[in-house]
Formats: structure tokens, sequence, C-alpha cells
């Protein structure tokens, strides 16, 4: 059975484009959201602290991207960030920074707590990781990995919240599931509408091809399509995992290759338009 929770957010400036805090009822650890704009003039104690960070990222593509990196003192760590990315040593460009700290972390815990959403970011599929390396065999006692993969579990709560996925796994079907299908030119697709959009299940076939219209008038969707190939979420034309589409139409244009109309193109096994469900 799975049981409420209590979440406090506090806007420190009063808006919520600037920095936030979050909280969940009986826990120590804490969530901060802040804005790459006021790291530079930031002095707050908490991010101060020993925890691990999110630094997300928009490409020009339009493809989300997260950095997740861990430090003794986060917002020096950050500031480091912002000189390397000045320098010329770091490439990639990210907006907003969610970091989570608690009053028990050390060095060791950190290292795990990285290496294991690292791991969780991958496996969800949902951004691009940027991440290169991390501490993979991290010594800890039994007791240790326990309370940390129980600020996993809250950290995964609080991100969401905070409104981002990178921890949040794919929809899976139930039983009661409304399966839908897209085919046309070489392509053959199942899946079903989710939380987030449109899930498309391991197995689909795209078309072999694109037309010149996905390019120019679904340029987005043609950018998806490659950065889904490039990441091997798809190979050989097949879907090699589960994935969701923030839309109907952004999955039935990749998987049709050509501008799509998803509420049309999206059937039941009858022949039922996805619109008349």
């Amino acid at each position: 059975m799975a049981y409420g929770k209590e979440i406090e957010l506090f806007l420190v400036n009063g808006t919520a484009d600037s920095l936030i805090t979050a909280e969940l009822s009986n826990w120590n650890g804490k969530a901060i959201k802040i804005p790459r704009t006021e790291v530079a003039a930031c002095d707050r104690d908490d991010i101060k602290g020993v925890g691990v960070y999110f630094l997300i990222c928009q490409e020009d593509d339009g493809t989300d991207s997260v950095y997740i990196g861990e430090a003794e003192n986060v917002l020096d760590r950050l500031a480091q960030h912002l000189r390397d990315y000045q320098s010329g040593k770091e490439k990639y460009y990210w907006n907003t920074a969610v970091i989570f700290v608690g009053r028990d972390l050390n060095k060791a815990l950190i290292r795990y707590l990285e290496n294991r959403f690292v791991e969780i970011a991958k496996d969800c599929g949902r951004y691009a990781i940027l991440t290169k390396n991390t501490y993979k065999n991290t010594v800890l006692k039994e007791a240790q990995i326990a309370s940390m993969e129980e600020f996993i579990d809250n950290v995964k709560i609080l991100i969401n919240t905070l409104g981002y996925k990178v921890l949040v796994p794919v929809p899976k079907a139930s039983d009661d599931t409304v399966y839908l299908y897209c085919k046309g030119a070489g392509a053959s697709a199942k899946g079903f509408v989710s939380a987030g959009g449109f899930t498309v299940l391991e197995g689909s076939i795209i078309s072999d091809h694109t037309v010149p219209s996905l390019e120019t008038k679904g340029k987005t969707y043609f950018k998806l399509r490659n950065n889904l190939i490039k990441d091997g979420v798809i190979i050989d034309r097949a879907f090699t995992r589960d994935y969701e589409f923030n839309a109907p139409s952004a999955a039935s244009a990749v998987i049709l290759g050509h501008t799509s109309n998803g509420n049309v193109d999206w059937k039941t096994s009858d022949g039922t338009k996805l619109k008349d469900l």
C-alpha cells in the first residue's frame, strides 16, 4: 500500500523561478533548487554542505541532459562549474541546479549516491547523462547502504516534485491498459497513453526513411529520432526499450518518418482512432 507524503516547499525569494527549498516530513535531508544566475551571489550555509547535485541542461536540439555530481561543499563546486564553462573546459550549459544535502552525509556516502543516481538515470533513459566517471566500488556497511537507498527514494520523490523526471522510470502497462498501434511505410509500433504523454513499447519498428517535411516542419521530431538512434534507444530500426514521448504525435512522427497527427495515426486493434477513445 502506498502512503501519502507531506512535502514543504519554500519559495525563498517569493517567486517560483528563483531559489526553492523542498523538504519531506520525517527526513533530515533537503532539496535546494537554484537557477544558474543566482549561484554567484549565493551565500547560504545549507548549499555549502556535503551533498549531491543535478545540473539540468537543455541541448540545442531540445533534448534534456543532466550532469550528476557530488561535493563536500556543493556551492564551491557549482562555482567551479561556472568558471570551467567560462574558460572553455566545460562545454555544456546548465540552467538550474538541484542539490540534495543531508546532516549525516560524508565523502564515501555521496560517492555512493552519485554512482547510484547515474545508474538510475541511465536506466530511466529520459535524460542524456553528461557525467563521465563515478566511483563504482565505494565500500559501505550494510546499514549505510540501507540508509542511502532510503535517501535515494526520497530524492526521487522530491526531484520529480520539482519538475524533473530524470529518476522516473518509463511507465509500465497495467491489466486494463488500452494498446494502440501505428503502422505505415515499413513501420509497425505498439504503445499506450501514459501519464507523461505516450509510451512506445520495446520491439516497435520505425520506418526505414524520413520524408523532407520531417526535416522542415517537424525538425524537432527529426532531431529526436536521430538522438534516439544515437543514444541506442533505437537500434536497427527497433526500439530496444520502452520509451515515453511527451505526446502521441511526437511518437508517431518518429515512427513514421514524417509529420503526423498522433490522435489519428494511433489506433486500437479494431481501428478506433485515439481521438475517438
